[in-house]
């Protein structure tokens, strides 16, 4: 008759965009395996899924490189170990390495220099440094 309080079928939660068993796509697969390619000392860090994020792979190199992508689930662990034959890690266990972290911090203090460098160039053109 009267809804009063609204529709008390309870509504479903949020869904990730795929299903936990579902594995890792063929575009991932093989962007991660031209990754792969040439590259020394490469290990795998599992990300574990969230709300927002699907469950991946962080790939990791010697120099501290890096690339993220989705597998899907427990099962695109699987395939990731058996398509890349690499050391993989949990990385709630693990964390990352120390080299990522090192990349991260000295790319972002590169980006930084570039910044002031062009700042710096605009205010030496009598140009407004901030735009």
């Amino acid at each position: 008759m009267f809804k009063l309080f609204g529709n008390r079928r309870s509504k479903p939660g949020i869904k990730p965009p795929r299903g936990p068993g579902d594995t890792i796509r063929p575009e991932d697969a093989e962007y991660l395996k031209a990754w792969v390619v040439g590259k020394a000392f490469v290990e795998g860090f599992v990300e574990p899924e969230t709300l927002v994020n699907e469950m991946s792979i962080v790939l990791v190199d010697e120099t501290g490189d890096f690339t993220r992508r989705r597998i899907g689930g427990p099962k695109g662990i699987d395939a990731c170990i058996r398509l890349l034959d690499i050391p993989v890690y949990d990385v709630e266990e693990t964390g990352y390495p120390q080299r990522m972290r090192e990349r991260i911090e000295r790319d972002r203090i590169l980006r930084k220099r570039q910044e002031q460098q062009q700042r710096r160039a605009r205010f030496e053109r009598g140009e407004d440094p901030a735009g």
